[in-house]
C-alpha cells in the first residue's frame, strides 16, 4: 500500500541566500529532488508543491490539498523561520483544514526529508 506525501516548501527561488552561505537556487533545488526520490524509492507516492513566500502560496497549498489524499505532509525548514512565521501559521491551518488525519513532520535541512516522513510513517 502506498502512503501518500505531500512535500510542501520554499520554491529556493524566494530563499534568503544571506542566511544560506555556500548555497544556492539550484543546489537546494537538487537536495530537495534527491530527497524526493529517494522517497518514492522508499515506496512512498510523492506530491512536491513549492511556494512562493506568501502571494500564492496559500493558493497553491490549498489546491494540492484538495487534489489528493496525504497520509502526511512533509514541511520544509524554510518555511519556518522569523521571516515567515505568519505564512507558516497559515499553512498549519490550512493542512489542519484540508488533511486532518494526515501526520505533519519537519525535516532541518534539505538532505533529511526523507528521515522527517520516515518518523511519522
Amino acid at each position: 500500500m502506498s502512503r501518500n506525501v505531500l512535500a510542501l516548501g520554499l520554491d529556493p527561488a524566494f530563499a534568503d541566500f544571506e542566511q544560506l552561505p555556500g548555497l544556492n537556487p539550484e543546489m537546494i533545488r537538487s537536495y530537495i529532488d534527491t530527497q524526493l526520490e529517494r522517497l518514492r524509492a522508499l515506496g512512498y507516492t510523492v506530491d512536491s508543491c513549492l511556494v512562493d513566500d506568501g502571494e500564492t502560496a496559500e493558493e497553491v497549498t490549498a489546491g494540492h490539498l484538495a487534489a489528493s489524499h496525504f497520509d502526511c505532509v512533509m514541511i520544509g525548514a524554510g518555511l519556518r523561520d522569523a521571516e515567515h512565521l505568519l505564512l507558516f501559521e497559515k499553512l498549519i491551518n490550512l493542512i489542519h483544514a484540508g488533511a486532518p488525519g494526515a501526520k505533519i513532520c519537519f525535516n532541518s535541512n534539505p538532505a533529511d526529508t526523507a528521515d522527517a516522513v520516515k518518523r511519522w510513517i
